[in-house]
């Protein structure tokens, strides 16, 4: 028996300006400076001169001054520059990125011929983010003819691996630990001391990954004067050549220009946001009277020249209203920011950083999750202690022993302080650690801290263990 019957289904379809308006928040700064730009270029309705044509006076013109009738089509009369957002999520500060990027334009200076670059630009991309290779040599062979449609051997893979292997930073490209300390070493001065280190990482990896010093000495016939001095080389190594995306924040070689500028004046918090002349909408003569003329004319061309100014009318309208809800979505958000952060503000202090998720300044602003986290994405502030990604200001939370919410940048900043402070011949476990957290009133799990300290770039106590 067949059923038949409606279905009402509600869908909600995002409007040009909405859509501009979307694109616009989540752009830094520069972005944005260049966007107008271009805007300026491509739509000759936007002007940001304001008395451009003061000799011919434009009249005022509607532009609903021309009716949609079947003399256009409606096509037509619809700006098709709108596309789906292509990013919907928010964007980052990525170092990978500009890791990848750096090899590629390394990759260029080399001589080589087209297919042997398609090669070694097949590993670069299969790096993961910390410049290691975790793909065997088959698997990368059977990748490149399957998903690159690109023949080659495992040995053309073996020879352009060590041509990456080359490239700064020294220890990209590395199969494991092992070898990438091997790379860094046998590219510094050999010294009697790294020579010695090469034949502890060569020869007795596993003794020198448990701190078995003693064997080391024994099997090498080295001293106890001599394995400290080649020590002293290796702990100076890079084991995560490629760097990593996490929390901690430090310092990117990326050039950074601020969104907002804060401004501290007794107490009193404000901000303020670099910005550029916002141009004003306005119609040149040769447009108003394209558009009065075409009004109730028959003649087609005519009309569809109008047709193409009113798209460019409406093409402008939107993206000036863009840009103004841009700069009212930002500077609320801002503000909201600096009410919650209020005390950190003042002057950096870490442990005034409050815990603080999106959905707190949403809740304020009024605005989307998505929304804030567009605006958070890739805007910077430059504050009297630092220049910060409005990210840094957001972290998860938990109560200390005293039952007062404390971030988990402060927590980092504790655990770093009790590792810091630790006796190096003798480290502390996770375990450890955690009984110091404790102690210090911050009750945390054996694997919040092994997290955290993974976050921080600190290694397990026995590779903390000094001689």
């Amino acid at each position: 028996m067949l059923k038949t019957g409606l279905e009402l289904k509600q869908q909600q379809k995002l409007s040009p300006l909405q859509i501009q308006t979307i694109k616009l928040i989540q752009m830094p700064i520069q972005e944005l400076e260049q966007k107008v730009r271009a805007e300026l270029e491509s739509n000759p309705v936007l002007d940001d001169e304001p008395d451009s044509d003061s000799d011919t006076e434009p009249r005022d013109v509607s532009i609903d001054a021309i009716k949609e009738d079947g003399d256009i089509p409606a096509y037509r009369l619809k700006v098709n520059n709108w596309g789906k957002d292509p990013r919907p999520e928010y964007n980052t500060f990525s170092v990978q990125e500009g890791f990848t990027q750096s090899l590629q334009r390394q990759l260029g200076f080399r001589d080589l011929t087209p297919h042997q670059r398609e090669v070694a630009s097949f590993i670069i991309g299969s790096l993961d983010d910390d410049g290691y290779l975790r793909r065997d040599i088959d698997s990368l062979v059977d990748d490149l003819a399957f998903r690159a449609n690109i023949e080659t051997t495992p040995e053309e893979v073996e020879e352009m691996l060590r041509v990456v292997q080359d490239f700064e930073p020294v220890g990209v490209g590395a199969r494991d630990l092992r070898e990438c300390l091997l790379i860094q070493l046998r590219n510094l001065r050999q010294s009697p001391e790294v020579k010695t280190a090469i034949r502890i990482i060569d020869e007795c990896f596993q003794d020198f990954s448990n701190k078995h010093f003693q064997k080391i000495c024994n099997k090498l016939g080295i001293t106890e004067e001599e394995l400290k001095a080649a020590f002293g080389k290796i702990v100076k190594l890079n084991p995560s050549p490629g760097g990593q995306v996490d929390d901690s924040y430090v310092d990117q070689s990326q050039q950074i220009v601020p969104d907002f500028i804060l401004d501290e004046r007794d107490g009193v918090l404000d901000f303020t946001m670099p910005r550029f002349n916002v141009p004003e909408i306005r119609v040149n003569k040769k447009y108003a009277d394209l558009l009065m003329d075409a009004k109730g004319s028959s003649e087609r061309a005519q009309k569809e020249a109008a047709a193409f100014v009113k798209q460019k009318l409406d093409s402008a309208k939107w993206f000036v209203e863009a840009l103004k809800q841009r700069q009212n979505t930002l500077s609320k958000t801002m503000r909201a920011i600096l009410d919650y952060q209020h005390d950190y503000f003042l002057d950096g202090d870490e442990s005034n950083l409050r815990p603080m998720v999106l959905k707190d300044i949403a809740d304020i602003t009024g605005f989307d999750i998505s929304t804030i986290s567009r605006v958070v994405n890739s805007k910077y502030i430059e504050t009297h202690f630092g220049i910060f990604p409005l990210k840094y200001f957001f972290s998860e939370g938990m109560e200390n022993s005293e039952g007062d919410e404390v971030s988990t940048r402060e927590l980092k900043k504790v655990l770093q302080e009790c590792i810091d402070g630790e006796d190096k011949r003798k480290p502390l476990t996770d375990e450890q650690l955690v009984v110091e957290m404790n102690k210090r009133g911050y009750n945390v799990a054996r694997r919040t801290i092994a997290k955290y300290r993974n976050q921080l770039g600190i290694p397990l106590a026995r590779w903390r263990k000094e001689i």
